[in-house]
């Protein structure tokens, strides 16, 4: 039930495009007890179904530049092979820190626009 719940969770903030596999991530590692590279493994395949379903939905809106689209995701092909070969080779302990680290700086972030947009 555990596993729905986080599935569910996710994919509604993959689908409004906050970054579900983030949410994923923290959830299969902090409440079903999930090892910090299986999480992340995990998170890759759970991300291939979300981001197709996200597609159709936003090609069918019209609120994609496919051009920007392919440029960017090669690039961002080129950058999950170097990842993921660092990820590999980094110890857990190392990986949940510099993830932590990464979660701080999206929050910081995302405060620092909250009230940008307030002012």
């Amino acid at each position: 039930m555990l596993e729905i719940l986080t599935g569910a969770f996710s994919g509604i903030f993959s689908g409004i495009g906050m970054g579900g596999g983030t949410i994923l991530i923290f959830l299969l590692t902090t409440f079903v007890n999930i090892e910090q590279h299986i999480a992340q493994a995990t998170n890759l395949i759970y991300f291939v179904p979300t981001a197709i379903s996200a597609i159709v939905v936003n090609y069918k809106n019209k609120n994609l530049d496919l051009k920007i689209a392919f440029n960017i995701s090669f690039w961002g092909i080129v950058g999950a092979i170097i990842g993921s070969i660092i990820s590999v080779n980094t110890d857990v302990s190392t990986l949940k820190k510099y993830f932590g680290i990464f979660l701080l700086i999206v929050a910081i972030n995302e405060i620092y626009m909250l009230l940008k947009k307030r002012k």
